[in-house]
């Protein structure tokens, strides 16, 4: 996308929350919930997204296909929890879409945004490890991506409720 403007607002255009999900990341239920309770107030929809980093045995093409095969799975699985996490608290309404990528994170995040105009904020979850913030957020948005990122980002707190996090949004 070569202008870094987006007028998501125009006929024709829905505005969608990106959140990045995996399995074993308990931050992602918070950046969840934030845009949840935001395509609420705001209109809007959640586009969830889930990325197949690559593997160990790439070289055995069978290996990969069945490699393949079991992370498109593992992505379903995890897109069926995360559905169930919004209609538990009250957002079986809200329009979802599944995303599935293969790649590098921070590269098919970045490609995502570049190719779907219709991305207008993505909302991560910040671990609650003492390391930092997470991987996929320093890698996402130190170096020269810095200050340049073509959309806006928010950062929910990984610790917080759903509770919290409504009174927030």
């Amino acid at each position: 996308m070569t202008d870094t403007k987006r007028n998501v607002f125009e006929s024709g255009h829905v505005r969608k929350f990106l959140v990045v999900v995996e399995e074993d990341a308990p931050e992602v239920e918070a950046a969840l919930a934030f845009a949840a309770n935001r395509v609420r107030r705001t209109g809007g929809i959640i586009s969830m997204l889930y990325v197949i980093e690559p593997g160990d045995f790439q070289h055995w093409l069978g290996v990969k296909e069945i490699q393949r095969e079991e992370a498109l799975q593992k992505a379903k699985a995890v897109f069926r929890l995360f559905r169930r996490k919004l209609k538990t608290a009250g957002f079986e309404d809200i329009v979802v879409e599944e995303v599935v990528r293969e790649g590098k994170r921070a590269e098919e995040i970045s490609s995502l945004i570049e190719v779907d105009e219709d991305i207008a904020i993505i909302v991560l979850g910040a671990s609650t490890e003492q390391s930092g913030p997470g991987p996929l957020i320093t890698n996402l948005f130190t170096g020269s991506k810095a200050g340049n990122f073509p959309i806006p980002i928010s950062i929910i707190p990984g610790h917080l409720t759903w509770d919290e996090i409504t009174a927030l949004a």
